[in-house]
């Protein structure tokens, strides 16, 4: 009887991280956690799995019907693995809306699975940073979440020629639709979907899929170029001189100029719609301007009524998402990722055989915070060296009966040569120094 042979990939549009890859993974959380937690966010995560209800209700049918991950449990429980973290923290503050402190600052980075086509930058399987405001002072809070996000990417030692801010508002693309170009509901939530789409279509595709949602009196009215003529706009003050003077219209320019004095690398954009269903104010994309890259990294807006779908008043919220893998794509096509020294700080050969469990020097460094790995004298020391190289571990020391007996240890620089005796203490205090200069 064969037995299949098993692959050594990982599941399809999932990835294995070896220490390297785990590395760089690390200094990108640590540099998203230092700059949400200077704004006083604080973590908070959820399950894996959630109640498949709580996407049906406001994610859109695309995320269901296409990229869910959905089971059903011994218990004939419909479930989904979680697609996104919005929902989520959303159930989350519904459960304690009364106990909470507002305004509410909250981050995670979970793992999130969604059933899409891989592509680069894009996973079935990834890690988000998820951060969200709630906060009844709307335009203020609309200004953090951009201030943030333009911190984040500064955090990485990105210039502002690096990344540009698209923004937008779904409720003026609503008034653009219902009020100014006569759609009605249906029809209006068809749009919205196209032009989320809009970047990713050929014109005539885009504008073969508008005609067969508009009727054909609304082609007579010029529908079409109406709504071409928005969405190629990148200027609100440009817009047609018959919206100028609506007060929707006013209040986004009058909040647009203030984020420009701000941003100088921000521009209108009424395309940037963002897919999922529950967006109702203020959105906002985040492009890689490097022609190599030149796509959106990251988005979020404000989603004000999802708490609703938990039966509780709404509170005025908006987040952001941004995956691990577009942040990685990023930092090395711009030449970011700096040198990330490994884990361990010292490479320990233990040459006694007397004392071979003794661990009174070895627990002494661990417990003054030297990383130390550990290996017994089974081969020559120029060997141990090589493997000590190999693993990039910037000191190596041997210690056998006449290191224990004097207490003089010889510990050696790999990055230098330089080989220095020392006490015990001389030893932990040389290996610090080395671990305080890489910050």
């Amino acid at each position: 009887m064969s037995q299949t042979q098993l692959s050594k990939n990982p599941y399809k549009g999932a990835r294995d991280f070896y220490p390297e890859d785990k590395r760089i993974l690390r200094y990108i959380f640590d540099c998203w956690i230092r700059v949400v937690e200077s704004y006083g966010y604080e973590q908070y995560d959820a399950p894996l799995l959630e109640d498949l209800a709580i996407y049906t209700a406001k994610s859109g049918q695309e995320i269901i019907n296409e990229q869910t991950y959905s089971l059903v449990d011994k218990a004939g429980r419909k479930l989904a693995i979680r697609p996104e973290m919005t929902p989520s923290v959303t159930r989350m503050v519904a459960k304690k809306r009364q106990e909470l402190i507002y305004p509410l600052r909250l981050y995670s980075i979970p793992n999130l699975w969604r059933y899409e086509r891989q592509q680069k930058g894009r996973f079935r399987e990834h890690w988000q940073l998820n951060v969200d405001l709630f906060s009844d002072d709307i335009e203020s809070a609309n200004f953090e979440i951009l201030e943030v996000s333009d911190k984040i990417f500064k955090s990485f030692k990105a210039s502002r020629k690096m990344y540009q801010f698209h923004v937008n508002d779904r409720s003026l693309t609503d008034y653009f639709l219902k009020d100014y170009l006569k759609l009605n509901e249906s029809q209006s939530f068809r749009v919205i979907k196209l032009i989320d789409r809009f970047h990713k279509l050929d014109l005539d595709d885009f504008i073969n899929q508008l005609d067969l949602i508009l009727s054909d009196q609304q082609k007579q009215n010029q529908t079409i170029e109406k709504l071409l003529e928005i969405l190629n706009n990148k200027n609100p003050d440009k817009l047609p001189k018959i919206l100028l003077n609506e007060e929707i219209v006013k209040n986004f320019i009058k909040f647009f100029q203030v984020l420009k004095a701000n941003f100088t690398n921000l521009e209108f954009d009424s395309t940037i719609v963002r897919g999922f269903d529950y967006y109702t104010g203020f959105v906002f994309e985040v492009y890689d301007t490097d022609p190599e890259n030149n796509r959106s990294m990251m988005g979020g807006g404000r989603y004000d009524n999802l708490l609703k779908i938990f039966d509780v008043p709404p509170i005025p919220t908006i987040g952001f998402g941004l995956g691990d893998a577009t942040m990685i794509n990023f930092i090395l096509s711009h030449g970011l990722l700096p040198n990330l020294s490994v884990e361990t700080d010292l490479f320990y050969v233990n040459l006694s055989q007397t004392n071979l469990f003794d661990r009174t020097i070895i627990n002494y460094l661990r417990d003054q915070g030297i990383r130390v790995y550990e290996v017994q004298n089974n081969q020559k020391l120029a060997h141990q060296i090589k493997k000590a190289l190999k693993k990039h571990v910037p000191f190596f020391m041997a210690v056998g009966e006449d290191e224990i007996s004097s207490r003089r240890f010889k510990l050696k620089n790999l990055i230098t040569s330089q080989e220095l005796e020392l006490s015990l203490e001389g030893v932990v205090e040389t290996i610090r120094q080395n671990q305080a200069s890489k910050f």
